[in-house]
Parts: C-alpha cells; sequence; structure tokens
C-alpha cells in the first residue's frame, strides 16, 4: 500500500497515517507542534512540510462538507470505506 497516490500528494499511506495519529496526539497549542509531528512522522518530513500537508487537510475537509463533492462512484451512490485487515477499498458496504 506504499504505492498510495504518494506521485499526487508526496505523502505514503503510512506518512499519511502517522501524521493522523501524531495530530490527534500533539496538542495545538504546543509552541513546537509541527516540528514534534515532523519527528513522528518520521523524519523525512519537515514542520514547514507538515504544517503545510495539515492545510491542505483542512481545505479538502471543508470542500467535503460543503456539499460540493460528487458522491457518486461509475453514476451510482455507494458507500465506500477501506477495509483495516488489508488496506483494500470496500465498496460493498461497510
Amino acid at each position: 500500500m506504499d504505492e498510495f497516490p504518494k506521485v499526487l500528494s508526496g505523502w505514503s499511506w503510512e506518512e499519511n497515517k502517522l501524521f493522523e495519529v501524531a495530530l490527534a496526539m500533539v496538542d495545538e497549542q504546543q509552541p513546537d507542534r509541527w516540528e514534534v509531528i515532523a519527528a513522528m512522522v518520521g523524519g523525512e518530513k519537515s514542520a514547514e512540510d507538515v504544517q503545510k500537508h495539515y492545510v491542505v487537510l483542512l481545505e479538502d475537509l471543508q470542500y467535503i462538507e460543503s456539499g460540493k463533492l460528487d458522491q457518486k462512484l461509475g453514476g451510482e451512490p455507494q458507500s465506500v470505506c477501506w477495509t483495516d485487515g488489508d488496506n483494500n477499498l470496500d465498496t460493498a458496504g461497510c
């Protein structure tokens, strides 16, 4: 799963998961928050990289929550989720 669209985002699937966990663990008020999160992601990302990735995440969430995202795959509405066991897309139902 390391081939997760890194080409598009520059972040591997593993880096994104570590980023999500770090965001949940590191307090927003911590003065060196982005440096700590960068270290938790694995050290290949700078504090600036991490902060920019966070801004993109917020923009994506705002776009999704605005209702502008077309939630149809193949023309028909479907439930989409990732299975934990093998990181495969499951469109049959969650």
